[in-house]
């Protein structure tokens, strides 16, 4: 049986202006994924620097933190089997002009930078991300 992981996913600012937040929401419930963790919120400057901290020394880290603070999004925790690579699978690749039809990105994204949802990239980036934005009390079991 595979191994039951928890994932960070955020709805990016783009898709939250765009009101599809809840058309996401339900692919990944309809996909078989619990929902264990959710709340909208305006990501800091300083919370920013900590979910992107690998990212700071390349050329678009200004503009990543940029946009994830330039609105609210939904961050919410996915809890199954395999959980972070259906949620990578689901999503597509990070640049939408390479994402098939039927994953999120190649359903609603068109540009790189407004990609629409950003979702763990393993088990070590989800603890330390699911960290950053969730206590352990409002992890639902």
């Amino acid at each position: 049986m595979d191994a039951v992981e928890s994932t960070l996913v955020l709805i990016k600012p783009d898709a939250v202006a765009r009101k599809i937040c809840g058309e996401i929401i339900s692919r990944f419930e309809r996909r078989g994924l619990t929902l264990t963790a959710m709340k909208l919120l305006r990501i800091t400057p300083e919370i920013a620097a900590k979910h992107y901290e690998e990212h700071r020394e390349k050329p678009f880290y200004p503009e990543l933190l940029e946009f994830i603070t330039s609105g609210p999004v939904v961050a919410m925790v996915l809890t199954g089997p395999e959980a972070i690579k259906i949620v990578r699978t689901m999503m597509g690749p990070t640049n939408p002009v390479n994402a098939p039809p039927g994953t999120i990105r190649g359903d609603y994204a068109t540009i790189m930078t407004n990609n629409i949802v950003h979702g763990s990239d393993s088990e070590t980036s989800a603890k330390r991300e699911i960290n950053i934005y969730f206590t352990e009390q409002e992890l639902v079991q």
